[in-house]
């Protein structure tokens, strides 16, 4: 029977859950370096022991092939996508209408900055106990919207869905292979799978690990770990509601965490006997009844200190079922993704109702955003003065140079007096 054990605010920590153990990192590192100095090969090799391919079996599909894979798949599945892809694309150009180039004047002079696509990306998609082509077209369509050039998609083992969601998402290619081997050929390039300038999307911990790894040599997402949700709930709230969504989360994989916060002891109570009661009749529940374990309800005494909890907590994922929405909301800082009121499921986030689903966990919603335009965009900045600026300017410039004892600085700025 599924119970959510009960916490107080004082018996709350923050999250920190660590995406990467060092054995697993470990583990990553070697099979990167492996196809960074082995190419193809190595990485056909690490894709054959790791169980992604059998030898001799297809990895990569162009564009004319992702195309035929549109055309093949049945129109209700089509359908789906190709809407889905469409409420993720206006999402992504509303964000993309909001980031504007900006010019100042400054003395003797303009300034500004620039935004601009990178050149390419690739968009990792899970291929594991779950193929996940919503995820292609999350990371696929923001990824042209914001005007990336090149795209490739890498998902293990994909089904005829996942090949089409590439397609529609509008991928140049796919290559069938996953985990850590993919994502050093993505990193570094080897023959048929060029760099990235990005590497995005969710995976396992050895995706994950190869991509902190390899940060250092291209631009990620972000470390993504287990998934979370955290529902702040009141009097008001619909016990089944709250936990078919806690379920919907725990499914994802035994380590998920799903987290109730609310000041009424009797939703803890109704909330447990409607978790028992959904997960009997759940296809495959034991995911979910694992998961479960990880779980817990914070009872507190009052809404400050229910919005602390969640604040706390900083959870990937943050619904709220309270009476006074707009109170609550102002008193919360630290989500991935908020979700306000009992028809703004987490579900409806997940599966493309706009908003991204690669989202921070881990508490590192504190400091960091899910995946959106500006994951694929550099924001440059530029000065322009044809002549010369002010001589101020160039004054203070040279005295502060001087004052680190940098005499070559000084130099440089002193050398345009004058050149008006």
């Amino acid at each position: 029977m599924a119970v959510l054990k009960v916490k107080t605010l004082s018996e709350l920590r923050a999250l920190h859950r660590e995406p990467v153990d060092s054995e697993t990192y470990a583990t990553a590192v070697e099979i990167v370096e492996h196809v960074r100095k082995g190419g193809r090969n190595a990485l056909l090799q690490e894709a054959e022991r790791l169980g992604d391919i059998t030898s001799g079996q297809r990895i990569a599909y162009d564009r004319a092939a992702l195309e035929l894979a549109v055309q093949e798949l049945g129109d209700r599945e089509r359908g789906v996508l190709e809407r889905t892809a469409q409420r993720i694309r206006k999402f992504a150009q509303g964000q993309r209408g909001c980031l504007r180039d900006f010019e100042i004047e400054i003395p003797g002079g303009d300034a500004g900055h620039i935004f601009a696509p990178v050149d390419s990306a690739g968009c990792y998609a899970p291929g594991g106990r779950f193929s996940l082509p919503s995820t292609v077209l999350m990371t696929t369509v923001t990824a042209r919207v914001a005007g990336v050039e090149r795209i490739m998609v890498a998902s293990p083992k994909p089904t005829p869905v996942t090949l089409a969601a590439a397609g529609i998402a509008g991928a140049d290619s796919l290559v069938a292979v996953g985990g850590a081997q993919i994502i050093g050929a993505m990193a570094f390039g080897v023959e048929g799978v060029p760099a990235c300038d990005v590497i995005v999307g969710p995976g396992n911990r050895w995706v994950t690990a190869a991509k902190r790894y390899v940060s250092g040599f291209v631009g990620i997402d972000m470390l993504a770990g287990p998934s979370e949700l955290v529902v702040w709930g009141d009097n008001s709230a619909d016990s089944q509601v709250i936990a078919a969504d806690l379920i919907a989360q725990a499914e994802h994989d035994t380590d998920a965490l799903p987290i109730l916060v609310t000041t009424s002891k009797d939703l803890v109570e109704q909330v447990n006997t409607a978790l028992s009661s959904q997960l009997s009749s759940l296809p495959d529940g034991a995911t979910a009844e694992d998961a479960m374990d990880n779980g817990f309800a914070v009872l507190v005494d009052s809404v400050e200190q229910a919005a602390e909890a969640c604040n706390r907590l900083a959870p990937e994922h943050l619904e709220v079922h309270v009476e006074d929405l707009e109170d609550a909301t102002s008193r919360l800082k630290h989500y991935g993704a908020l979700f306000l009121g009992r028809g703004a499921a987490e579900v409806f986030g997940d599966y493309g109702i706009g908003p991204n689903h690669v989202l921070p966990t881990g508490g590192s919603a504190r400091f960091s955003a899910g995946l959106s335009i500006l994951t694929f965009l550099r924001m440059s900045t530029w000065m322009s003065s044809p002549d010369q600026l002010d001589d101020d300017v160039i004054r203070d410039t040279a005295a502060l140079a001087r004052l680190e004892g940098l005499e070559g600085h000084a130099r440089a700025a002193e050398v345009r007096l004058g050149k008006r």
